[in-house]
């Protein structure tokens, strides 16, 4: 009985989600599924208590992707990515590193050494 209500709850969610036509999908509820995609997106992190920096960028007209990354390595370099893709291209990125790396000095740590132990 479950897997039944399990099926007609499925069919009914892909019929309300427009993935499947419905008796009452007329030109009022017609949904175009080969718009132009269009859009611009942004993200971006400054965590001054972590350290985190990162940031994103991305833009699509059609079928052209276009879009930078950055990051700040834990050496703290900044790597910068910039990237395309497009049909006749592909997948392209071009990647930068600024910054010059600082590596922390290990930090020499003396151990006591317990004399019932030590031998001459």
């Amino acid at each position: 009985m479950f897997a039944k209500v399990l099926a007609v709850s499925a069919f009914v969610a892909f019929v309300q989600a427009g993935l499947l036509p419905s008796a009452h999908s007329g030109d009022e509820h017609a949904i175009d599924y080969h718009a132009h995609p269009k859009y611009d997106f942004n993200y971006g992190v400054k965590d001054p208590h972590t350290g985190d920096q990162k940031s994103h960028h991305e833009s699509r007209d059609g079928d052209v992707v276009k879009g930078s990354y950055s990051l700040v390595e834990p050496d703290g370099t900044l790597r910068t990515v910039h990237y395309t893709a497009d049909d006749h291209n592909g997948f392209n990125a071009v990647v930068e590193k600024s910054g010059h790396a600082v590596h922390p000095q290990p930090i020499a740590h003396e151990v006591p050494v317990s004399q019932e132990y030590y031998h001459h």
